[in-house]
């Protein structure tokens, strides 16, 4: 265990460390009101569930860490079946939260939301796919892996979830762009992939009204959200808009934010970036956006330093998920975008998100101790033949 800690990033590891205490500290913070006023439970209610959990990803990432980067390709497939099936079973099974039927109950005990461990099987199935195929021998061979991702995305929309599905289908078209094909050939792959973006796209627009639901539809009017005040989502971005006023430069303390007195809607979960900054003020702000960007850049370096594809699939997949996650819940937050109710990285109460956040970052530290493996063993190598 030793040497295996010894061969991991250690700037990737603090990153994360500092992301994570910040972020239970202000879930704290964002849902002691709620907790008390709202859903009638201990103010530490959140704050507990959500620590069990990252204590529980902590003890995984152990065990994830010192799993060979061939043992998770041998499983990808079985892997993004089981969860095609679990969605299935979601259908008639699932438990309804906020409209969508995305959440499962295990045992009355625990509930957990398939749509994310989704993004983390489609990420490990790509690297395995695109990371063992070297040559194709049919036109279409390289996209029969974007299949079963598609239908994923498909799936989850149908719950419906359609911010999940873009997301899931956003990370499977930017890991898909990464493959290093032959030139021509990415050329070819991209206007094939544009077109049928395109077909999809005017698919939807045409019937819009019968694909999205009421909510959906209403989120797409998303600018001038305090114009639309009595509005629902303008009544939650422009509660957000308030809170971030109300910080200023430095922040109203740890604590004390107001808005969180219930006038801001999932204050805990979606809109936790406006309780942030209210309470720590842009300083806060800037700073966890600064970490945020730190932990991509280190993502992308060891997606391009490391030369097994599968490795540096599994480190861009990570990079691509984190990055859309962040892109979405602030640009809805800000009313740069509509509201698709996506979880805040490391920020954000969510046990299924927290989770797969933390599996994902032990399995880029893998491909980093493999990385260092491999490079020990050349070095080796060169001293023995020297």
């Amino acid at each position: 265990m030793k040497n295996i800690l010894k061969k991991i990033d250690i700037p990737l590891f603090l990153i994360s460390i500092i992301l994570i205490v910040i972020g239970l500290i202000m879930i704290f913070s964002a849902s002691s009101i709620a907790a008390v006023l709202q859903y009638k439970v201990a103010e530490y209610y959140f704050f507990e569930r959500q620590l069990i959990i990252v204590g529980a990803g902590l003890l995984a990432s152990i065990v994830i860490m010192n799993i060979p980067l061939s043992k998770y390709k041998r499983s990808s497939r079985l892997l993004i079946l089981g969860i095609i099936a679990v969605l299935f079973v979601l259908k008639s099974y699932g438990t309804i939260t906020n409209s969508a039927k995305s959440w499962l109950n295990i045992f009355g005990i625990f509930t957990l939301q398939p749509s994310e461990f989704a993004k983390t099987a489609i990420i490990l199935y790509l690297a395995a796919s695109y990371g063992t195929n070297k040559t194709y021998k049919g036109k279409y061979d390289p996209f029969m892996p974007l299949v079963p991702c598609f239908m994923i995305a498909a799936l989850v929309a149908s719950e419906p979830d359609l911010g999940t599905a873009l997301i899931i289908g956003g990370i499977t078209v930017l890991i898909f762009f990464s493959i290093p094909f032959s030139k021509n050939s990415t050329i070819t792959y991209s206007k094939m992939l544009f077109v049928l973006v395109m077909v999809l796209g005017v698919i939807v627009l045409i019937n819009s009204k019968s694909f999205l639901t009421e909510m959906q539809a209403k989120r797409l009017n998303f600018l001038n959200p305090c114009d639309r005040y009595q509005e629902d989502t303008g009544y939650q971005v422009c509660n957000g808009y308030i809170a971030i006023n109300n910080g200023g430069i430095f922040g109203k303390g740890l604590g004390k934010s107001t808005q969180k007195y219930l006038y801001l809607p999932e204050a805990h979960t979606d809109f936790i970036f406006p309780v942030i900054v209210e309470e720590t003020g842009l300083v806060g702000g800037i700073f966890i956006l600064f970490l945020y960007i730190c932990l991509l850049f280190k993502l992308l370096s060891i997606a391009r330093s490391t030369k097994d594809l599968t490795g540096s699939i599994i480190a861009f997949g990570t990079f691509s998920y984190l990055l859309l996650h962040m892109v979405v819940n602030l640009g809805g937050v800000l009313a740069l975008i509509p509201l698709t109710g996506v979880p805040l990285p490391f920020m954000s109460y969510g046990g299924s998100y927290m989770l797969n956040v933390i599996i994902l970052l032990s399995l880029c530290q893998r491909v980093v101790i493999e990385n260092k493996q491999k490079k020990y063993r050349t070095e080796f190598r060169k001293i023995m033949g020297g």
